[in-house]
């Protein structure tokens, strides 16, 4: 398919419905029975449906469900009413969701079964429930299947229309609607095409809620328009169930967060390398390093299923270490930078243009400054303006107002720069900055990726307390239990008792890396995992002080 001349999902559908119809679309990990044409089918008859029970253009409808093929029938059939889609990510607090469907005004809402008892009930709110689009209430009421799809008129939409509002789950604590058009996805999902060429026989293997702008532009939209496969797992994600489908699917397109990959690298390439003496010494020496990258890059690749040809990350910086083992072990990395304000891409790096610790360029058709440069370092705030920026917060003008400069440019809140080459690099979110004693800036995000690259450390976070910079950091034990596990039982009674000593040596080597503006006056133990975002970023501000 070629370049839409009206960006709208309406269109857009239209067209993969025409030129695919034989092809298979949406489905579960094993099956094959929703072609193209059976979605075409679905969509119409979801949409009457929701015409049946009061819907019109401008509605809101949200989706609260987990991902499935059914969650793209909900958001396909909601916009081609003109209706606008209020995807509720399903890791929301009951609170949250409550309050964001009588925020944005919700008339009908989609939901999982095993979600059900998180929605308290809001008068005139009506419930389909998404499995089998069976309307939930006290009269009888008709499935979608019910319906003749060959009565459904596509309604009329323009390509300013609102199409959806998405509330982030930010770092920061509070929820904003963020109002995105037919035009801010669907163009954006056509440029990404020009990062990595999507084909028919493209095979995508969900594993990122579909409720955040990430997976839903570029896990959803994206290979619809250009007729690809888009399979979903029947079961949560843990590894057993990934390999599964991994086998099974064997995906040429995964979208992933840096956590995936993370946890991955750590906690099974990493421990097979410092397995054997020789290799753990060898590992720290260039070239051999290379070497053994390559050689668990392959066998890694394998595991994906060994045809992938794009693995797209982003959504918050990957490790250094990781990315360097990607990079090295020849895996087709893609590294992408954005947000939910920007449908999400402003910049991004396809398979063979990844450059260590970049972003890479600006997607072609959006334009980013520097705001603010540093005369020294060329620092300053990523600033972006073109077609895939939000047209503001709902019912947050004020909000709205302050986050665009006067002369219209969207202000991202992080801190980065451009090389020579054009290439951009993230340097942290400049609300996490930390003011020094002196004045000077330091960056925590710096001092985290300096943690992070040490043993037996999983994630970390570092904060001002009292004046003095404290790194929380959450050891890999499991990792460390195997190591001791000859003294059986008495392994974590010595770890615990060894705990504020592997501290220490992290904190005297970061220590050792870092320059006196940025050195840690204090390490403490992370017991729990930190709580994060959908997209795996730390809330930082439920460990401020």
């Amino acid at each position: 398919m070629g370049r839409l001349e009206l960006l709208t999902i309406p269109a857009m559908l239209q067209a993969s419905f025409r030129d695919y119809a034989k092809n298979q679309s949406l489905i579960f990990v094993g099956e094959e029975d929703r072609t193209y044409a059976q979605l075409e089918i679905e969509v119409k008859r979801a949409a009457l449906q929701l015409q049946s029970i009061g819907v019109k253009k401008g509605d809101k409808v949200a989706i609260y469900s987990l991902n499935m093929p059914q969650w793209g029938v909900a958001f396909f059939a909601t916009a081609i009413l003109g209706a606008v889609v209020v995807p509720v990510l399903p890791d929301f607090h009951a609170n949250e969701v409550n309050n964001i469907l009588q925020h944005a005004e919700v008339s009908v809402v989609y939901i999982s079964e095993s979600l059900r008892l998180k929605l308290d009930p809001i008068e005139a709110l009506k419930i389909i429930q998404i499995e089998d689009f069976k309307v939930i209430s006290d009269t009888p009421q008709l499935k979608w299947g019910d319906f003749d799809e060959k009565l459904f008129e596509y309604e009329k939409v323009d390509e300013n229309d609102l199409l959806s509002i998405i509330y982030t789950s930010g770092t920061t604590g509070k929820s904003k609607g963020v109002m995105l058009t037919h035009k801010n996805i669907v163009w954006t999902a056509q440029q990404s095409w020009l990062i990595q060429n999507i084909v028919p026989g493209d095979r995508f293997l969900s594993v990122l809620p579909l409720s955040h702008t990430f997976e839903n532009t570029l896990g959803l939209i994206l290979p619809v328009k250009y007729g690809a496969t888009v399979n979903y797992l029947q079961k949560p994600p843990v590894a057993s169930v990934l390999l599964a489908a991994l086998k099974q699917v064997r995906p040429t397109v995964m979208l992933v967060v840096p956590l995936i990959v993370e946890k991955i690298y750590k906690t099974k390439i990493l421990p097979e390398i410092n397995r054997k003496t020789v290799t753990r010494i060898l590992y720290k020496i260039p070239v051999f390093r290379k070497l053994l990258n390559k050689v668990a890059g392959r066998k890694l690749y394998e595991t994906f299923g060994g045809c992938l040809k794009f693995f797209g990350i982003g959504g918050a910086k990957l490790d250094d270490n990781v990315e360097r083992f990607l990079m090295e072990g020849g895996f087709p990395l893609a590294i992408g930078y954005g947000m939910t304000e920007s449908s999400p891409l402003l910049a991004g790096a396809g398979v063979g243009k990844t450059r260590f610790l970049s972003t890479g360029a600006p997607v072609v058709g959006v334009q980013v400054r520097i705001d603010n440069a540093d005369p020294k370092t060329g620092q300053g705030e990523i600033q972006a303006k073109g077609e895939n920026v939000m047209l503001g917060y709902y019912k947050e003008p004020e909000i709205t107002k302050e986050t665009f400069t006067s002369d219209g440019w969207l202000k991202t809140g992080d801190l980065g720069y451009f090389d020579k080459d054009g290439n951009l690099y993230i340097k942290g979110r400049i609300k996490n900055m930390i003011v020094g004693s002196s004045g000077e800036n330091i960056y925590p995000e710096e001092i985290e990726s300096v943690i992070n690259r040490m043993e037996y450390v999983l994630e970390s976070l570092v904060v001002q307390q009292k004046g003095r910079l404290v790194a929380l950091v959450h050891l890999n034990m499991e990792e460390l239990e195997k190591k001791y596990q000859d003294m059986k039982t008495e392994a974590v009674t010595y770890m615990n008792e060894r705990a504020e000593e592997i501290l220490k040596e992290i904190q005297r080597k970061v220590n050792e890396e870092s320059n006196k503006f940025s050195q840690i006056q204090r390490i403490v133990l992370q017991q729990n995992p930190f709580e994060k975002t959908p997209t795996q970023k730390i809330k930082r501000f439920m460990y401020s002080v």
